[in-house]
């Protein structure tokens, strides 16, 4: 019995530690949005404020994701130097509220010029199903999608 003891303990002990070392492994993934100064708060990076755009004494560039309005320090900051402004994605893993940076990569966001939008089916405000179709003019279709719209 006192055998098994011995043999136990050990084990649990290392069980205990591995399992401890394991949650204090950051969270390796990607994150999105735009890359803002700190010394702005999401709310006014919501609201697309210039104070999020003009450097202030001690402020980082940081990732604003306005998908879940949250806003994240960036390490290592000569990663991210020249695309203040620009929308991003950033792998890396998250340290607390700090993702540590490994690449960034510039989002493209709808079609290339001259590229054919795919066929849709939507319904529009009174209820009604239109398609790329239904609202193709003489002169072509533009579409025009708010981010963030809160209404």
């Amino acid at each position: 019995m006192t055998q098994r003891l011995f043999l136990f303990l050990p084990a649990a002990f290392l069980l205990v530690q591995s399992a401890g070392a394991q949650s204090a492994t950051p969270n390796s993934g990607a994150w999105s949005g735009i890359i803002v100064y700190s010394s702005c708060n999401a709310d006014e990076a919501f609201n697309e404020s210039p104070e999020c755009f003009r450097s202030a004494p001690g402020a980082k560039l940081s990732l604003y994701d306005d998908t879940n309005r949250v806003m994240y320090g960036l390490e290592s900051q000569s990663l991210i130097g020249g695309h203040l402004g620009d929308a991003v994605t950033v792998r890396g893993a998250l340290d607390g509220d700090t993702i540590r940076v490994t690449s960034i990569d510039l989002m493209s966001i709808g079609l290339a010029v001259g590229q054919k939008a795919p066929a849709f089916s939507l319904h529009d405000q009174t209820g009604r199903a239109q398609t790329l179709d239904t609202l193709k003019g003489s002169n072509g279709t533009l579409l025009l999608f708010f981010r963030s719209a809160d209404w």
